[in-house]
């Protein structure tokens, strides 16, 4: 993770200590490790990273914005049904994160991602919130576009 946060500090006026930093770090490394593997016993322990209900924030081709809150069931199902649990798929993460620090308990992930699953690369950009509970962070909030169609489907 970046460890230039002058522009987080100016526009969120919060200076992140090199704990804040590591422990962000460490928290994703702990994430991606999971969902490099993905199993239904590891997208259960990734349930566990979470706050729920969690928040999803995403668009649509039709260009609507679209927001839902999912129960640890409904993250679960859906978890395992886009990656693919239980396949033998290699899969690879490269992400840049830029953290955007509120507070020493609040925390806004900007991702630059490269995912590689058999073979083929998937690029995306995305944000996390994460709040930290009793020292612990848990990730309460994701905001990616192009998810709508998805959630509508998973709804109906």
């Amino acid at each position: 993770m970046p460890k230039n946060t002058e522009t987080a500090t100016a526009l969120t006026g919060y200076t992140p200590t090199e704990e804040d930093l590591r422990s962000v770090e460490e928290w994703f490394a702990s994430y991606d490790e999971l969902a490099s593997s993905p199993t239904p016993e590891n997208v259960e322990r990734m349930a566990d990273m979470a706050v729920f209900p969690l928040n999803l924030v995403t668009d649509g081709s039709d260009g609507d914005g679209r927001t839902d809150q999912w129960d640890r069931r409904r993250y679960t199902e859906t978890m395992n049904a886009v990656m693919g649990c239980g396949g033998d798929e290699d899969v690879r993460f490269d992400s840049a994160r830029t953290p955007f620090f509120l507070s020493p308990c609040l925390v806004v992930v900007f991702t630059d991602s490269v995912t590689t699953a058999g073979g083929e690369e998937h690029r995306m950009r995305y944000a996390d919130i994460l709040v930290r509970r009793g020292g612990v962070w848990r990730f309460q909030t994701m905001v990616q576009s192009g998810w709508a169609e998805m959630m509508k489907e998973r709804r109906d």
